[in-house]
């Protein structure tokens, strides 16, 4: 199934909640409204015709240059058909929340924990959200592009 076909098939289950699809890059995406992630993921997942039961990696986007928005961008992959997929999460700076979808991938669990340590985008519902690989009372999130990093954590000198 191609992601054309993939958008097409979501846009007439989910409606406004599918945002938009970009073709015109090496990897096309999907762009979801991100209160209904976890039902588009399951839906992707659990589906006959899709079967995307591999989350191949879920990754943060500062996209500050452009916009102050963040992004959460899913790579999917079904063993079954052998066709991919990519979504992509939009979320504004300020509250950047998006529910988990651990409980669909169980290998969402550590790179949700790595995007909320780096980014600080929160997972709602997520089993175990904290720290994974910074200190957890490390101030701030180190990939974001307005990250301002300290001269001392714990009295040591931090830029070397």
């Amino acid at each position: 199934m191609t992601p054309q076909e993939i958008y097409t098939r979501l846009k007439g289950e989910f409606g406004e909640s599918i945002l938009s699809f970009e073709e015109t890059v090496v990897d096309p995406f999907i762009v979801v409204a991100p209160e209904s992630i976890a039902d588009v993921g399951r839906y992707l997942a659990e589906g006959e015709a899709l079967v995307f039961d591999f989350l191949m990696c879920l990754s943060g986007v500062d996209l500050s240059v452009k916009a102050e928005d963040l992004e959460v961008v899913y790579h999917l992959y079904s063993m079954t058909h052998r066709h991919n997929v990519v979504l992509k999460v939009i979320v504004h700076k300020e509250n950047p929340r998006v529910p988990t979808v651990e409980n669909i991938w169980k290998t969402a669990n550590w790179h949700e924990r790595e995007t909320f340590d780096l980014y600080g985008i929160v997972f709602d519902g997520h089993s175990d959200l904290k720290r994974i690989l910074l200190p957890d009372d490390w101030e701030g999130h180190p990939l974001r592009k307005d990250y301002k990093e300290p001269d001392f954590y714990r009295s040591m000198r931090v830029p070397y």
